[in-house]
């Protein structure tokens, strides 16, 4: 019998997280980069040409799947602590993401995270951070997925202390592999994601096109007050230009797993941050368990406030638009 991921694929609604890639013992998948999507029956797809005809079904891959898994009933029910929290660096927002890695990395708690970086033309690829120099490649938010976890396939060879930055389908995924397999990942922090796009969807439409914008001057992108927003540099020192277009025209260009994804808060991470529910320049943190409040605590050089505006029960609002938009109709398997 196959693994269960081969339905995950024949249904168009794998997410690419890279999760079965890094725990495969056989080295039978390979998540690609640019098309991010896997063919059990294009073997081009795979390491070594190898794919199913090599599959030994250990169901490895099955058990550290985020769409096999399924998603929460209740995004909330797991909620430790809500605060908003910044930092002095620059950065999406707060720059939370990036001050918890670096003093972490600092004081020797991690000695590896899996991340995303960008370059000038807003191409993305996954990486493995080193050393806290290495969080300043990684700032920012993409937008853009690429196979994070696909990563950890090396980082597991060489590192003992691993944090993984993921969207909610990632973060999912890297605590089934700290469940099932290893116990290398020490923390896993989750971002809120309504959707995210292919490279192609994004900037070679959605920027180019439907907003008119040059990529190569875009310096930030973002979501907020029912809009995508693009910020572009004016080249004479000022203050970015910000350009919007309402979501609606954005939203169906979003990859089609994300049109069936039920987790908007990154339910299975340690420590889920965003923008939405803190103030601007803020962001909102989310403590979802144990492990999270432990590297919390160890963090320096994050500034917080209790009980942020606009508060939780924007994140609620949104995660209920989310399953709303998403969730089956009846009668339509999921």
């Amino acid at each position: 019998m196959p693994p269960k991921i081969v339905e995950v694929i024949e249904n168009g609604v794998c997410t690419a997280c890279g999760a079965c890639e890094a725990a495969c013992p056989l080295n039978a998948v390979h998540v690609d980069l640019e098309a991010q999507r896997r063919d059990p029956d294009n073997l081009t797809y795979y390491v070594h040409g190898a794919a199913c005809e090599v599959c030994e079904d250990c169901l490895t891959c099955s058990r550290v799947c985020p769409v096999v898994d399924g998603f929460p009933e209740d995004e909330f029910d797991n909620v430790r602590s809500f605060r908003g929290g910044k930092s002095e660096l620059p950065g999406q927002d707060g720059a939370v993401v990036s001050a918890i890695l670096k003093s972490l990395f600092e004081q020797g708690e991690i000695d590896c995270a899996v991340g995303v970086r960008r370059d000038e033309n807003w191409g993305v690829e996954p990486f493995i951070l080193t050393k806290a120099s290495d969080v300043d490649l990684s700032r920012g938010t993409k937008y853009t997925s690429v196979p994070v976890l696909a990563q950890l396939k090396e980082a597991m060879k060489k590192y003992s202390k691993i944090a993984v930055v993921g969207v909610p389908c990632q973060a999912h995924g890297a605590a089934l592999m700290r469940d099932t397999m290893t116990d290398k990942i020490v923390l896993v922090i989750g971002i809120l994601c309504m959707e995210s796009f292919t490279d192609e969807a994004l900037c070679g439409n959605i920027i180019p096109n439907i907003m008119g914008l040059d990529v190569k001057k875009v310096v930030k992108m973002d979501f907020g007050g029912g809009k995508f927003w693009a910020y572009t540099r004016n080249g004479n020192g000022e203050e970015p230009e910000p350009h919007s277009v309402a979501i609606k025209e954005v939203a169906p260009l979003a990859r089609n797993p994300c049109h069936h994804c039920l987790d908007y808060t990154s339910y299975y991470a340690d420590l889920s941050i965003g923008s939405v529910g803190a103030p601007d320049g803020w962001n909102s943190i989310i403590v979802r368990n144990e492990i999270g409040e432990k590297y919390l605590n160890k963090v320096k050089g994050i500034e917080y406030v209790d009980d942020p505006k606009p508060g939780m029960f924007l994140i609620k609002k949104l995660a209920d638009q989310k399953h709303k938009n998403n969730a089956p109709k009846e009668g339509e398997a999921h």
